[in-house]
């Protein structure tokens, strides 16, 4: 497909998701939204994909936040309506059955570190800063940071770190669990590239079970407990063919070939 701010590429059954507005700084606007939606339902939709990729284009900026311009004028249902937009889309990634993983290369700030968040994980960049800086305009996030933040690093240092709008660099990102691994700039998609090609080996519908039941675990996405959607998620995979080609490459001391079926 072809996006008005995005560059796609797939390869290796994995699509590269670019945000390209480097003269913004990658900032998020209703373009970016718009054209995410539909990249996302590429993904989930397209048989030849199995994971996905979200960075930014430009060494600078993975996303440096909202593109402030758009929120000159707007009523507060307007606002509301543009936050829920972008909790939407970023609800939609979260929930998606094929791993999207973030490639941070530099700032994710605001929206950024929202988008950033809404990923299943993070790898960074060694010059990649982190934030939710919202306050210095008066502001709090809109699209999830107050409750992503906070699940990943912890109430009091997500309270700290929104309250005073300071920025995160990669190794205390690191150390926080807001990424998984920092690499050097020029090494992050190919790391972020061979974590998936592990992921790509593994069953396709476990691995979605995994994002569903994990989902459930930190945000209780549609109120149900947990645990009793972890034991009907295990026995949904127990049926597959997935499941007894796994078992069956165990016990015959091979590798397991799956189908996603």
């Amino acid at each position: 497909m072809n996006y008005d701010t995005l560059l796609t590429t797939i390869e290796n059954n994995t699509c590269v998701i670019t945000i390209n507005r480097p003269d913004k700084l990658n900032a998020l606007n209703k373009n970016v939204f718009n054209d995410l939606d539909k990249a996302i339902d590429e993904v989930i939709n397209n048989p030849e994909i199995k994971s996905a990729i979200i960075t930014g284009s430009g060494p600078k900026a993975f996303v440096a936040g909202a593109d402030i311009a758009e929120f000159a004028g707007l009523t507060k249902e307007q606002a509301m309506a543009l936050a829920q937009r972008g909790q939407d889309v970023f609800f939609k990634i979260e929930n998606s059955p094929k791993p999207i993983v973030a490639a941070v290369n530099g700032f994710a700030l605001g929206g950024g570190c929202e988008l950033a968040m809404a990923c299943h994980f993070r790898l960074c960049s060694e010059n990649a800063k982190f934030g939710q800086p919202e306050v210095n305009l008066g502001l709090i996030p809109g699209y999830g940071g107050t409750q992503r933040l906070t699940q990943l690093v912890g109430k009091g240092k997500s309270m700290e770190l929104q309250m005073t709008g300071n920025l995160t660099d990669a190794v205390e990102a690191l150390r926080l669990g807001l990424v998984n691994h920092i690499t050097l700039s020029e090494e992050l998609l190919a790391k972020t590239k061979e974590i998936l090609q592990i992921i790509h080996s593994k069953a396709p519908i476990a691995v979605s079970k995994v994002i569903q039941c994990i989902n459930t675990a930190v945000v209780n996405i549609d109120n149900t407990n947990g645990y009793k959607k972890e034991v009907a998620a295990f026995g949904d995979c127990f049926i597959t063919e997935d499941m007894k080609e796994g078992t069956t490459a165990f016990l015959e001391k091979r590798k397991a070939i799956f189908t996603g079926k």
